[in-house]
């Protein structure tokens, strides 16, 4: 049974149709592949997944039971993370502060509560050697850190804080080959905790790189699902592109010559 499935969803902005009827399941310890060129209704899916959105039709099960987030907390509240391009973190703040923040750890002095920064600083700088990244120190600014490092940080904490299906918004797309590589290291790593991946990308040799199955957006509908061992590059990039568009386009050209 998937962790995660959403059934012919629609999502509607007055008559303006992003969604019309996107169907996907994600598996524990899977990356799931979500891919589509601009516009082909990705960002829409993601945040009707994570809580931002409500559909205008269809179902959203978790473990099979039909579910309605009110707003994103209820989705995290139910183990669905998104990490969103901009990343939520505050560069000038350090590594611990950024993974704990909203969730800081206390310890009581009398009647009062303060941070546990002892806590926090093991707990930051262990999650982060799990997922491969050596930081100077707890204390270091996150506005130090490359693309990739703050990336790894940011699932670092989704998974830490107990994150079933980690949502991932093109998380390679500004990143050079070293930090993707580092970025698709540590999504691998969450993978293997049993984590389901959905990973959100236009980039299909990042994709094939990472991926278990893989689904195919285009205008607002699901084109298609398949598994690794049934699809390549090319198809993929075909589907992308609305491969049957152009080639009735260069049938139709090549007739009018």
């Amino acid at each position: 049974m998937p962790v995660l499935e959403l059934k012919n969803i629609e999502k509607h902005f007055g008559m303006l149709i992003a969604l019309a009827g996107v169907s996907i399941a994600v598996n524990e310890g899977e990356v799931h592949c979500l891919l589509g060129d601009n516009g082909a209704g990705k960002s829409t899916l993601i945040k009707t997944m994570s809580g931002v959105h409500r559909p205008s039709r269809g179902q959203i099960l978790l473990d099979g039971g039909e579910v309605s987030f009110a707003n994103a907390r209820a989705a995290i509240d139910s183990g669905i993370a998104t990490v969103f391009q901009d990343l939520a973190m505050i560069p000038m703040m350090s590594v611990t502060r950024n993974f704990f923040l909203g969730r800081e750890p206390k310890r009581r002095v009398g009647p009062f509560r303060f941070f546990d920064f002892d806590t926090a600083d093991r707990i930051a700088m262990e999650e982060m050697a799990r997922m491969g990244i050596r930081l100077r120190g707890p204390d270091q600014a996150v506005g130090t850190l490359s693309g990739g490092e703050r990336q790894s940080v940011a699932i670092a904490r989704a998974v830490y804080f107990g994150a079933r299906v980690l949502i991932l918004d093109e998380p390679t797309s500004a990143l050079g080959a070293r930090q993707t590589a580092n970025v698709l290291a540590t999504v691998d790593k969450a993978r293997k905790k049993g984590v389901g991946v959905v990973f959100i990308t236009h980039n299909v040799r990042h994709a094939l790189a990472i991926g278990d199955r893989f689904t195919v957006l285009n205008r607002g509908k699901t084109l298609g699902t398949a598994q690794r061992d049934e699809v390549d590059q090319a198809e993929l990039q075909d589907l992308m592109a609305g491969g049957e568009e152009i080639a009735e386009l260069e049938d139709s050209l090549r007739g009018s010559v």
